[in-house]
């Protein structure tokens, strides 16, 4: 009977506990070291499908977005969420047409081309001198926009496209974090019915698995929130632009 409640999905023990370890990388993520849980998209999908395994991470990361709002909201910006938010939509829409026609592989592939070339565009602006206006135009925000959105409906993959953003824009680490969360916060509560209703990869089962595991996000949110307080806001960019590029070069294997 316990075993039922805790384990709706009756896998093993061992791919449980690595569910549960993912739980908690979400919240450390979603709360201070941003971009950490992208190791858990190729860890979780190879114990239980593409699809399986993002209707599965999804709850997951309303939660954890809920925790940073509730630590970070007073450095919200919400122009940025502004000026993405159509685009993103517009990147779901087309995920949800298209989805079923490309593989998990070639989707990776792409996403993990797009960020290296965008994360290399960055990387020139801040250390060559260069003018960092081409950040600052339209067709940057609706090209990650778009792409991100499309990235966070097939794979719960839009953490590196729109971190890439909010680090172009150079905002402080609070900032980053809190309009990070909200922005997140808002597809991740529109993909629920999607993901339950459209592609039937959320199920009750797989609901109360989340709501098994939602003290670890929180405790995940606990220890990124006091983990990012030690790092300077020098250092936590350059790991995020880290981060960034690993979880570009994970999108490939």
């Amino acid at each position: 009977m316990i075993e039922s409640i805790i384990n709706p999905l009756h896998t093993s023990w061992g791919i449980w506990s690595i569910t549960l370890g993912s739980a908690w990388l979400v919240g450390v993520s979603k709360s201070g070291l941003k971009g950490i849980a992208m190791v858990t998209i190729p860890l979780l999908a190879h114990f239980y499908g593409g699809m399986a395994s993002a209707g599965l991470l999804v709850p997951f990361l309303v939660f954890g977005d809920l925790f940073a709002i509730r630590y970070y909201y007073k450095s919200l910006r919400w122009e940025h969420i502004k000026k993405l938010y159509p685009y993103a939509l517009a990147g779901i829409a087309m995920a949800l047409v298209v989805g079923g026609m490309i593989s998990d592989g070639q989707f990776r592939n792409i996403i993990g081309i797009s960020v290296l070339l965008c994360l290399g565009l960055i990387f020139y602006r801040d250390y060559s001198g260069a003018s960092d206006s081409f950040t600052r135009q339209n067709w940057f925000a609706r090209i990650l926009g778009v792409s991100g959105g499309f990235a966070t409906m097939i794979g719960n993959a839009a953490g590196p496209i729109f971190n890439l953003y909010l680090l172009s824009m150079r905002l402080p680490k609070n900032s980053f974090i809190a309009t990070g969360a909200v922005f997140y916060l808002s597809l991740n509560f529109l993909k629920v019915p999607l993901h339950f209703f459209v592609w039937k990869s959320i199920s009750l089962e797989t609901l109360q698995l989340n709501f098994v595991m939602l003290p670890a996000v929180w405790i995940g949110s606990v220890t990124g929130k006091y983990l990012v307080r030690f790092i300077p806001e020098r250092e936590f960019r350059i790991f995020v632009t880290v981060v960034i590029a690993v979880s570009a070069v994970l999108l490939f294997f």
